[in-house]
């Protein structure tokens, strides 16, 4: 079956790309491979399952190392829940699946990957997976990675999922410890020995200006380990659950959309003010797309990138 490209709008993706993407499953892991090179992983070895590494083409990985790989020059060690690109929520009917302190019976658990494949600069797979708390099982979730080669220095990696209560109504909480998430590596940060990124999103705020703000799209960027100028840009879709979502950018390489943490991104009182309530047997689709970039920063071209997405 043909993979439609979804990142161009049905034009054609680079041809002259000399590699194409094939995915490999092997147990509770599947690996997405450009030629021999590993673009990324989806593991399950955590609390929540996630990908490592996230590379642009003829690039380094982008994503923070530790925990995944001890001893890298520079590294910070802190907050070891945040593993390279993942999705979890810190208050789900009082359960913590965010941090790794607090109450660990909270898991997303991997069931199988029900389905691969993959057709030149394109590749996808899916994966059913249970959110339990205290054995319980809260949501069944249906979860498609896409990856796509979009040109010689772009990728984009597209998350769509769909979540179900189906043990009685699932609260998400208001707060910031949450939802879809990705960790940059050293040289992009804002705040560390080798930080030398920047932030900005789409309505011209800059660094520190787009924590706890509203906006369809955000953008690291900075140099790669090697030295290359690289962006980063996270998507919130136009259909996803109060679009535009806020956003948790932290100066230490956070970048995480979330559309419950309401009060603590607007310093209201009321610790409700962002609850969202997901009916018994109903179901939620959230869809995310992360794009990597090596070159320069060009606001016009990642607005056509959101665009692209967005249609």
């Amino acid at each position: 079956m043909k993979i439609i490209n979804v990142f161009l709008g049905g034009m054609a993706a680079a041809s002259m790309l000399h590699a194409e993407l094939r995915v490999v499953v092997e147990s509770d892991t599947v690996r997405v491979l450009d030629d021999k090179q590993l673009v990324t992983e989806y593991r399950t070895d955590s609390k929540v399952p996630y990908l490592y590494p996230i590379s642009a083409p003829s690039g380094p990985n982008l994503s923070r190392y530790w925990p995944m790989k001890e001893g890298v020059a520079g590294e910070e060690l802190d907050h070891p829940h945040h593993r390279s690109l993942w999705h979890s929520h810190g208050a789900v009917n009082g359960f913590d699946f965010w941090a790794w302190t607090g109450n660990k019976d909270a898991r997303i658990v991997h069931l199988k990957t029900e389905e691969s494949k993959s057709e030149g600069e394109q590749a996808m797979f899916r994966v059913a997976l249970e959110w339990r708390g205290d054995q319980k099982v809260l949501l069944e979730e249906n979860r498609v990675y896409r990856v796509e080669n979009v040109d010689a220095n772009t990728r984009a990696f597209d998350v769509t999922f769909t979540l179900k209560a189906v043990n009685g109504d699932v609260v998400f909480g208001d707060t910031k410890e949450g939802f879809f998430a990705f960790r940059v590596d050293r040289t992009l940060r804002l705040k560390g020995p080798m930080a030398k990124g920047g932030i900005l999103d789409n309505h011209d705020r800059k660094d520190a200006a787009c924590w706890g703000k509203k906006s369809s799209y955000v953008t690291f960027h900075g140099p790669d380990e090697q030295g290359k100028t690289a962006v980063i840009t996270m998507m919130d879709h136009p259909k996803n659950l109060r679009h535009e979502t806020w956003w948790h950018a932290r100066d230490y390489g956070l970048l995480a959309a979330n559309p419950f943490g309401i009060h603590d991104f607007e310093g209201k009182r009321d610790k409700t003010l962002g609850n969202f309530t997901l009916k018994n047997q109903e179901s939620i689709t959230f869809r995310y797309r992360l794009v990597v970039h090596r070159g320069e920063v060009d606001p016009k071209r990642i607005a056509a990138w959101y665009q692209a997405f967005a249609q």
